[in-house]
């Protein structure tokens, strides 16, 4: 069935597909964490039920959100050994330990205080609590900043020397090889992408309550959130966005050179293409709608700068152009309309519409998932910009996957394919389920199990028969929460 398929390819394919999935999940829970801890400090402050209740909501979605995004990224962690083992060997010691470094802080911090968050409102102390949610926040922007640094030193390579066997090993400083020339641009160009991920989620979700009902406090309270977020760091995304684009340019002027679409060198100002159909063959981008000298206004800030392009780089190292073009291109104009939802929420709350401008409430709806759509064609822009190079200008793709034939990786390709789409389509199945129904007052948490935990054979404790013992466990049958029962 893959025997006349390419083995290499099949790799990739598979590591496109698996990452994508993986990389939907942490863009959500990142900026959801932190939309918690808000949501929690803001009860605690203002002792407001209303703001409970929508922690509450929402916990429940973390929840889910978060077991997929861990579920699928260690699944996507075993192809390095397996489709990807070059590279693991090469990569190990610079790689290696700054992963390691990810779970030792990002990881356990996580785990140690997310049952808390999860079960342990009605355990402990409030500032507890908020303390754990803290922490799971703190914890996901930690395991942002690692795996940012280690895909950054994959594009930007600095701080190590070359081993006898070819192995990447550690030069005199971490500090280089961690902060190195690209990572601090992509960290906050990615945290900032997360927190508007979630904040259009929210938004949308709020703006399909109040189509139903505008009445209702709850979707308005989340919506004016979403909306402020939208309205407020949208624009600071761009800068950093742009930012982003001028360190592309000093550091792999090939990916600029495709994501611009220019082939030809332009010594008197480079035109910024708007659309067009890139065509690698005829070396030409065919019907073009571009600004003149717009590109070499916005990359060197002088519309008569000169800008090379992909006529100075030989034929094997430049990148898939149509790819990148396209991608590129994506992330810009969802970026630029979450920016027209933003700026169309203020002018709707300095009239006091805000939640009376159906329009406005259904362009949010529509724009729910454009973070989720950002992220991916983001990192479809990054990720094959790089090519034909898994790191930059020293390792190639073709040269760091495993030997292993065709038929072995088309079908575990498969079988990622058929479980992914049964697994995780069941759980955006039942977080869109979640999103569905509107908060409410006394809106549950995340409920534990009927049971309880499950405990060591020998140590199950009995329940009790003293009808005075609050802590007794009820026998009825009844699944239901206590407040819910007649």
């Amino acid at each position: 069935m893959f025997d006349q398929l390419d083995a290499l390819l099949l790799a990739r394919i598979q590591f496109a597909f698996t990452v994508s999935f993986h990389f939907i999940f942490p863009a959500f829970s990142i900026g959801l964490a932190s939309f918690l801890a808000v949501l929690e400090g803001l009860w605690l402050k203002t002792g407001k039920q209303l703001y409970l209740d929508l922690f509450k909501y929402w916990l429940k979605i973390f929840a889910i959100a978060f077991a997929m995004g861990v579920v699928s990224g260690i699944v996507m962690s075993y192809q390095f050994g397996t489709n990807w083992s070059v590279f693991s060997d090469v990569t190990g010691p610079v790689l290696g330990p700054l992963m390691a470094y990810e779970v030792l802080t990002a990881f356990f911090l996580e785990a140690g205080f997310l049952g808390v968050m999860l079960f342990g409102m009605e355990r402990v102390g409030r500032k507890l609590h908020f303390a754990a949610t803290l922490m799971v926040a703190v914890g996901t922007t930690i395991s942002a900043f690692w795996i940012l640094s280690v895909n950054s030193w994959m594009q930007t390579p600095v701080g190590f020397e070359m081993g006898a066997n070819g192995q990447f090993l550690p030069g005199p400083s971490w500090w280089t090889i961690v902060f190195n020339p690209s990572f601090p641009y992509r960290l906050v160009h990615t945290v900032l992408a997360a927190f508007l991920t979630t904040a259009f989620v929210v938004g949308g979700v709020g703006a399909w309550h109040l189509l139903k009902d505008r009445g209702n406090l709850h979707a308005r309270k989340m919506f004016s959130m979403a909306m402020w977020m939208a309205a407020l760091v949208v624009p600071v995304q761009i800068v950093a966005g742009d930012m982003h684009g001028l360190n592309t340019l000093e550091h792999q002027p090939q990916k600029v050179m495709a994501m611009e679409g220019h082939y030809q060198s332009h010594p008197d100002g480079a035109p910024l293409i708007l659309f067009g159909i890139p065509d690698s063959e005829a070396r030409e981008v065919r019907y073009a709608i571009e600004i003149p000298k717009a590109s070499s206004l916005i990359l060197k800030h002088d519309p008569d700068a000169p800008l090379a392009g992909l006529d100075t780089i030989p034929l094997d190292e430049q990148p898939p152009v149509g790819i990148v073009f396209w991608s590129f291109r994506i992330m810009v104009g969802l970026g630029f309309a979450m920016l027209g939802v933003g700026l169309w929420s203020l002018l709707a709350r300095w009239r006091g519409k805000l939640y009376d401008w159906p329009w406005l409430h259904r362009a949010a709806l529509v724009m729910a998932p454009s973070g989720f759509v950002a992220v991916i064609a983001g990192w479809i822009t990054t990720e094959v910009g790089r090519q034909p190079y898994v790191v930059y200008n020293l390792l190639r793709t073709a040269d760091a996957a495993s030997p292993l034939d065709a038929p072995a990786v088309g079908a575990s390709l498969l079988a990622f394919v058929v479980v992914y789409f049964f697994v995780f389509g069941a759980g955006v199945w039942y977080i869109l389920h979640l999103m569905h129904k509107s908060p409410h007052p006394g809106e549950f948490g995340v409920k534990r199990g009927d049971k309880g935990p499950i405990r060591t054979a020998g140590i199950t404790p009995g329940p009790t028969q003293d009808p005075t013992d609050g802590s007794r466990r009820d026998l009825s049958g009844d699944k239901r929460e206590p407040e819910e029962r007649p």
